[in-house]
């Protein structure tokens, strides 16, 4: 039977473990970032190409257009992803210092009752 690891390990092979996951979120969201730029300079393009030569009309195309909203959507997705793993990850983080507080703590009450 295994013992179950104190709260402060617990919390460190947290960070450990979703470390990466975080990378791989945020990577996600950067990338979706510039691809929506990359995006709107080809929907342009193909407005202008369509006849369309007033650059605020290809931009407003651009900006209408399903497939630029759909990456807006799996931005949207990214950045919730990567922030949820992120505020887990301080919250992980915070469990520790407060353990290191506590510890800090107990090892002056146990020197003055010394």
């Amino acid at each position: 039977m295994s013992e179950r690891l104190p709260p402060h390990h617990m919390a460190v092979d947290y960070i450990r473990d979703n470390a990466p996951k975080l990378a791989k979120a945020k990577a996600q969201r950067v990338y979706l970032e510039e691809f929506r730029k990359s995006k709107k300079a080809l929907l342009m393009k193909d407005a202008m190409l369509r006849k369309i030569d007033a650059v605020n009309a290809q931009e407003r195309e651009a900006y209408s257009h399903p497939e630029y909203l759909e990456i807006l959507e799996g931005l949207a997705a990214a950045i919730e992803i990567e922030e949820g793993i992120k505020w887990r990850i301080e919250a992980a983080r915070l469990r520790v210092e407060i353990w290191r507080t506590e510890s800090a703590n107990n090892r002056m009450v146990d020197r003055a009752h010394e």
